[in-house]
């Protein structure tokens, strides 16, 4: 019998217990829930009215701050009711903190990639779009991503270029403005007349709409080669027309050379063979 209601004692004094552990935790766990759900409500909205905000300025940007936003407020917000049930978030953070270290060893490389676009998105030396030449390439801009810049070239190959590469390196951005100036040079042979080549090059230029008039064209004998007199042809167009512009101007002056009997020499060397006495 005494061991009867002892055994009913300390279940009594186990329900007690627990009843006590229930009336203690309840209130902070219902609240620390209702916390959880409002915060995740107000993170979703904060980032919803963000993303309206930005998207329709730069889409680019507009995702990596969304993302890294809603990514900071979610940890605080789950750390802020971690700690109203209870738990000890000073050990928590430590933990958090070397593990983060750890991490930051083990991806040097990507942390440099991170913070290199964070400076492309940042300060925006090129954009989506863009026609850059960058680590030996040249092509379009596809998508900057935080980790990467995905480049198109003109022959249809996809490279992917680190960002902390674009960031610690120069780049050339091709189409960043309007209009670019096409160089080209033009051999003539030493006996032809240069007043009549540079006329058949101004003639051209002029009948060709892409030419532009400010800055105006400027034809000049740039330097007296081993073979040739260089015509230096120096012509202001629209971006997008350089290089076709260019290919075309080649073709034109050969034919319009080859009408006005302008030779365009070849390298060529006189050999003077003399036999010894």
């Amino acid at each position: 019998m005494e061991n009867l209601f002892s055994g009913e004692g300390q279940a009594a004094e186990l329900l007690q217990q627990a009843m006590s552990m229930v009336m203690t935790y309840a209130p902070k766990v219902l609240l620390a829930l209702l916390t959880l759900i409002v915060g995740l409500w107000l993170i979703n909205r904060f980032i919803s009215v963000l993303d309206k905000k930005l998207g329709a300025k730069d889409p680019t940007l507009n995702k990596f701050l969304c993302g890294l936003f809603g990514a900071i407020l979610k940890v605080l917000l789950f750390i802020s009711v971690a700690s109203m049930v209870g738990i000890a978030t000073t050990s928590f953070i430590a933990i958090i903190g070397a593990a983060g270290l750890a991490i930051g060893l083990a991806l040097q490389g990507s942390l440099a990639n991170f913070a290199g676009g964070v400076l492309i998105l940042i300060f925006k030396p090129f954009k989506v779009g863009d026609t850059i030449e960058a680590q030996g390439y040249l092509g379009a801009v596809a998508e900057i991503q935080i980790l990467y810049t995905i480049v198109n070239t003109f022959d249809n190959r996809r490279i992917v270029i680190p960002n902390g590469s674009l960031s610690n390196a120069t780049l050339v951005n091709v189409s960043i403005y309007d209009k670019r100036r096409c160089d080209m040079t033009f051999g003539i042979h030493y006996d032809d007349d240069i007043d009549t080549a540079k006329a058949i090059c101004q003639r051209l230029i002029e009948e060709d709409e892409r030419s532009m008039t400010d800055p105006a064209p400027r034809i000049a004998v740039g330097s007296l080669g081993d073979n040739s007199v260089n015509l230096m042809v120096r012509v202001w167009v629209p971006t997008d027309d350089l290089w076709p512009y260019y290919w075309d101007m080649q073709e034109k002056v050969k034919k319009a050379f080859d009408a006005g009997n302008i030779t365009i020499p070849f390298p060529q060397r006189d050999v003077h063979m003399y036999q010894a006495k």
